[in-house]
């Protein structure tokens, strides 16, 4: 029987939402106040005790996270950041919009950056790594926390993907000097619209963000330093205060799905990175690796099943990255996987009958591919 698997389900959040979401968005609109304010100020400091740090300031975007937390830091023109190639454009965008240079640095096969190849890669011009946790995976912190300090460079974490994931514990956002997050409407804990956050344990990053994203004023006269507009809208800040309050039951349910897909899959076919104890994954994505993957894309789509890819097409193959230098056969494994990974639909209000139907439909046509070779 053909069923219906929406890979994005933002209609049912709102329905669910909708009667305790009125109230709060009347009140802000009732209140005349858009623009930073108590409701602002209360998402900072729940946001920032829920990440295990001293503070958090709430942006525009993800981006401009990333910006501010590294020109907060000193990196700019002449100065290298370690990254892997295989994350969202905008990782890379933030380094290069501040005037460094973006390193590469291929991944493992559970797509995260390998942390031995940051210590082949690592120069007299590196001023940071910024590890990206992809997929709501973390990447192998301790590893890189040791090469950070050994070399002296700070960490900043790329977490768009990771809020309330953990590495041996430890919440994402926590190792570096500066974690960056994402609240756009796809994420975990989302906005509807755009909007981010920083969050750290230092209070001069802290400072010089908070500034920063208020055209660098100093209460409402004084410039010491030119910033951006990169303030979270009250209303966004509004209703992630209340959704953070339901964050963990978001995860369950997609940790949940996640785990009927692992049992259900055929592993013969369906390569998936495999949990450890290290790895507590919230599941932004569920990505699997499989052959044949544009034509399983067809014939999912045939059947109901929406689907997307985490990312088809990596950074340092794009050609506004060509001034880099890299290309093809630079990142083999990153390559390699562009054409295999597969983002199949994980949100929340799945049913199980949706997850094994999905599944079995994955594996009745890979195991069809291999019975005709």
């Amino acid at each position: 029987m053909r069923m219906d698997v929406p890979y994005v389900a933002l209609t049912n959040q709102w329905a669910s939402e909708k009667q305790d979401l009125l109230p709060i968005i009347e009140e802000v609109m009732s209140s005349g106040g858009f623009v930073g304010g108590a409701a602002v100020e209360k998402f900072e400091a729940k946001v920032a005790s829920y990440c295990k740090r001293k503070y958090a300031v709430a942006l525009n975007s993800g981006t401009d996270a990333l910006v501010c937390a590294l020109t907060a830091l000193g990196v700019g023109r002449g100065d290298e950041v370690i990254t892997p190639p295989n994350s969202f454009v905008a990782s890379t965008a933030a380094i290069v919009h501040i005037g460094a240079k973006p390193v590469f640095v291929d991944v493992e096969e559970d797509q995260l950056v390998s942390s031995e190849k940051i210590k082949d890669c690592i120069t007299d011009k590196t001023k940071a790594i910024m590890p990206v946790h992809l997929t709501g995976r973390m990447c192998e912190m301790d590893e890189i926390a040791k090469l950070a300090k050994k070399f002296n460079i700070s960490v900043v974490e790329d977490c768009a993907q990771s809020i309330g994931s953990k590495y041996n514990g430890v919440m994402s956002g926590s190792f570096g000097e500066v974690g960056c997050f994402s609240t756009h409407p796809l994420k975990n804990l989302n906005a509807c619209g755009d909007g981010g956050f920083i969050v750290t344990d230092n209070p001069s990053i802290y400072k010089s963000v908070a500034e920063m994203r208020n055209h660098g004023l100093i209460g409402r006269n004084l410039v010491k330093n030119f910033g951006y507009v990169s303030r979270m809208d009250t209303l966004q800040a509004a209703i992630l205060d209340y959704r953070l309050d339901h964050l963990e039951d978001v995860i369950h349910e997609r940790r949940k799905n996640a785990e009927i897909y692992r049992a259900r899959l055929n592993s013969k076919f369906v390569f998936i990175p495999e949990d450890t104890e290290k790895h507590y994954s919230t599941y932004h994505t569920f990505v699997i690796q499989v052959d044949f993957r544009d034509h399983l894309i067809e014939f999912l789509a045939e059947n109901g099943v929406t689907t997307a890819v985490h990312y088809a097409n990596p950074i340092h193959l794009q050609p506004a990255a060509k001034y880099l230098g890299y290309g093809l056969g630079s990142m083999p494994n990153t390559e390699k996987q562009s054409g295999k990974i597969l983002s199949l639909p994980i949100n929340q209000f799945l049913t199980k009958m949706q997850i094994e139907y999905v599944a079995d439909l994955v594996n009745s046509f890979l195991e069809q591919k291999d019975a005709n070779q």
